[in-house]
């Protein structure tokens, strides 16, 4: 029997907890976005970036929680699906430090007391509260069984750790052996957890460099974790969500909708967002101006003309949009990529009049140099050698790692 749609019960839950209008807490404790992966449309049905689709199969995928606390909820996606997306069974497990199972933390996934929900297309979909002690760096695995065709999947392409699939039929809770892996993140948007001593949630918004891409699968050495732990260090116990997409831009769509288009769904949704840093453009400079103009080879990605004046409105864009919810905007220039294949002087000459607009206009709330961490020291137009996979514009865990203790932590500190 198909399960039955809790949109109204559920969109109620998920907004109850998702006031982005700063720290604002509960009374027990506040609701934070422990965890979260941006999810985008289906590139193409082909190639290297072919959509996922699941029928009658069990999927479980690894996470990271930034902050843990006594309460938790799933929210899970179905923003870009064709149809309906059917949800069988689900739950969620602890991990400890070498992957196995928390004895004792196995606890189902409910929607408005139901073991099962269909998910309208378009729409998020909430879990009901589960009540389980989670700690700061938590992993936890989260699993479900999939009935039906899925269609090409809501995903997050740039997982970096395990999503595993079984052979067909319901396996949730059960041990089974996997018969295909990928990286994905599949229908998954955000973990929020209730936490007795959270200040907030920050959010970290960017392409493939904030997402991760050049970092060590499954060791969680993206700047945004390194962000984290050193927060977590000092005794700042804020939930750091980090929202990049690969190759997401800030005018255009193409690799995920534009930053634009995407901010109220992946930052405003988030809970209790205190702060967010901006760190996005090398896509819109790299494919308008570079020699490709075109974007990345086998996806019809459009690439309108444009200019560092437009790409400024759409900073100011993210910023009022940011400030009229109450979040304190923290901006970076454009990262240098001189060497990467889609690097040309008019590019480079879009960056330093961006980047002086930053630095010397005053409109973010607070600056800090991403770029400058990257940068070879004398030629801070290129990438450090170390600090990228071999292509002039990912980051290597090196280099991550060194963007990542970049970030003066004075900036979160209450005033």
């Amino acid at each position: 029997m198909r399960a039955k749609i809790f949109a109204l019960a559920l969109a109620s839950s998920t907004l109850a907890g998702c006031n982005s209008t700063g720290a604002e807490a509960a009374s027990d404790g506040t609701w934070v976005a422990s965890w979260t992966a941006s999810p985008h449309a289906p590139l193409t049905t082909e190639g290297p970036f072919a959509a996922a689709s699941y029928d009658d199969v069990t999927i479980s995928q690894v996470i990271r929680l930034s902050e843990g606390g006594s309460q938790l909820r799933v929210r899970f996606t179905n923003r870009y699906g064709a149809a309906p997306l059917t949800i069988g069974e689900a739950r969620i497990v602890l991990l400890d430090d070498e992957g196995n199972e928390v004895e004792g933390s196995s606890r189902p996934l409910t929607f408005g007391g139901e073991a099962s929900a269909v998910i309208p297309r378009g729409a998020p979909f909430a879990t009901d509260l589960i009540d389980l002690q989670t700690e700061d760096f938590q992993k936890a695995k989260v699993v479900m069984y999939l009935p039906e065709d899925t269609g090409p999947c809501t995903c997050h392409l740039t997982g970096l750790d395990t999503l595993a699939v079984s052979e067909p039929g319901n396996h949730v809770g059960e041990d089974f052996e996997p018969v295909s892996t990928a990286q994905y993140r599949a229908f998954l948007h955000t973990v929020e957890v209730l936490s007795d001593d959270a200040q907030g949630t920050i959010v970290t918004y960017g392409d493939s460099i904030t997402d991760g891409v050049g970092s060590t699968p499954g060791e969680d050495r993206r700047w945004p974790d390194v962000l984290a732990e050193r927060l977590e260090e000092a005794g700042m116990e804020y939930a750091v969500a980090n929202a990049g997409i690969s190759g997401n831009r800030v005018l255009s769509p193409g690799m995920g909708e534009s930053a634009l288009s995407r901010f109220d769904e992946d930052v405003l949704s988030l809970s209790n967002v205190t702060h967010m840093i901006v760190f996005v453009g090398v896509n819109d400079i790299g494919n308008a101006f570079g020699p490709q103009r075109g974007g990345v080879a086998g996806l019809d990605i459009d690439q309108p003309q444009i200019d560092a004046e437009q790409m400024i409105a759409g900073y100011r864009q993210l910023i009022a949009r940011a400030h009229a919810k109450g979040i304190t905007v923290i901006g970076s220039p454009i990262g240098p990529y001189k060497g990467a294949s889609y690097w040309s002087e008019e590019g480079e000459a879009a960056r330093q009049q961006i980047t002086d607009w930053m630095l010397n206009s005053g409109e973010f709330d607070a600056i800090t140099r991403i770029d400058l961490a990257f940068a070879e020291p004398d030629d801070p137009s290129t990438m450090r050698e170390g600090y990228h996979m071999g292509d002039f514009l990912h980051g290597s865990d090196e280099g991550l790692r060194a963007v990542g203790e970049s970030i003066d932590l004075t900036l979160f500190q209450a005033e």
